[in-house]
């Protein structure tokens, strides 16, 4: 194997600290771990062209709504230095926000605070700032049709859109993305465009880095999340799918596995969507069922079923999975035992990431 040339000298310059996640990754291979280290800078840079797009698209379709809501042209004033909020302490961070960005623009040149600029400049937490419960009337209001395309809740688009900020804080920090379920956050940036202009999110889909990038790392890395089953495997059996709480993290995983009664069971579905904070409601079972879309339908007996099985109203995030015999779908000869005795002995608890192959061979959890 050939040595990297760097593989001696990285981590002084990378940090010890930072350099030892790639190192885990790579199982102490230093050669190895500088290649995952360039292709998560990689990824963090094909992640970055595709957040572009999110920015520029949703920004710019707040702002031609804010600016009809307050009848900018009438008033010959751009609509950010006209009263957003009722709400003094709302109204206050706006103003301070704005008027940053003006100085920050008179600093570089006098010429340069345009309207134009000033947008381009307010933060993208700016934008999901607009997006909060304290603007629930401005949604109903306006902001609503910026996204045309959605739920029309301002929560599902609010959810998802903070959840993109934190995810692109993450980019600009350099945090690791190992960890990072980033065709997930790709998934994700897309919706917010759809939302906004559908085509806008297929040219997005079309230019994306982001998928090619991933498929290109280096290491071995796990691919099977574990997760503990009491109730979801009897749910699994029912409708094909895996429900827990909104907002939790998962690593890239392509399958799902379902450990309960001391044992994981043989069936180990791909994984084929995975949607978050999904309102889990009878008015969301009819909104579903009424879009003729597929996927929808499906989603809506999710809900309806486990709603049955004990699930009660809330917010919930899904994952799709296959049904023995489907294309990518693992069926282990038997169930993989557990030999763990005492209170906190389970296998798992919460979630454990495994290498698929391994289920394959494993004669019990001793050899994951």
């Amino acid at each position: 194997m050939t040595q990297h040339p760097y593989a001696r000298t990285a981590q002084h310059w990378l940090s010890p600290g930072r350099f030892q996640t790639y190192l885990a990754a790579a199982g102490g291979d230093e050669s190895k771990a500088c290649e995952l280290y360039e292709w998560s800078v990689a990824l963090t840079g094909a992640s970055f062209e595709a957040f572009h797009y999110v920015e520029v698209v949703t920004r710019n379709a707040i702002d031609r709504e804010m600016r009809t809501h307050l009848d900018e042209p009438g008033k010959g004033l751009p609509w950010f230095l006209l009263p957003v909020s009722s709400k003094r302490q709302v109204q206050d961070s706006i103003d301070r926000q704005v008027a940053e960005v003006r100085a920050r623009l008179r600093r570089e040149h006098p010429r340069k605070e345009s309207r134009d600029q000033i947008i381009a400049g307010l933060s993208f937490g700016f934008w999901v700032s607009l997006l909060g419960s304290e603007h629930e009337q401005l949604w109903r209001d306006a902001l609503h049709r910026a996204f045309p395309n959605s739920s029309g809740k301002r929560h599902d688009v609010a959810s998802a859109m903070n959840a993109l900020r934190v995810f692109r804080n993450r980019l600009a920090h350099h945090d690791s993305l190992l960890a990072t379920d980033v065709p997930f956050r790709l998934s994700q940036m897309i919706d917010a465009i759809r939302w906004a202009d559908p085509d806008a999110a297929r040219w997005v889909t079309r230019t994306e880095r982001v998928t090619e990038v991933h498929r290109q790392r280096p290491a071995a890395r796990n691919d099977t999340v574990v997760v503990p089953a009491r109730n979801a495997w009897g749910l699994y059996r029912s409708v094909r799918a895996y429900v827990c709480q909104a907002g939790r993290s998962f690593q890239p995983v392509e399958h799902l596995a379902f450990y309960s009664q001391r044992q994981i069971h043989p069936e180990i579905p791909k994984i084929l969507f995975r949607l978050d904070n999904v309102d889990w409601t009878i008015g969301e079972i009819n909104r579903l069922r009424a879009t003729g879309n597929n996927r929808d339908a499906d989603l809506a007996d999710i809900i309806e079923v486990s709603r049955k099985h004990g699930w009660t109203e809330g917010r919930y995030q899904v994952l799709g999975l296959t049904a023995p015999g489907s294309a990518g779908h693992l069926t282990l000869p038997a169930p993989i035992p557990h030999q763990g005795r005492g209170r906190g002995s389970a296998f798992t608890q919460g979630q454990r990431y495994v290498v698929r192959d391994r289920l394959r061979r494993a004669r019990s959890t001793a050899d994951l």
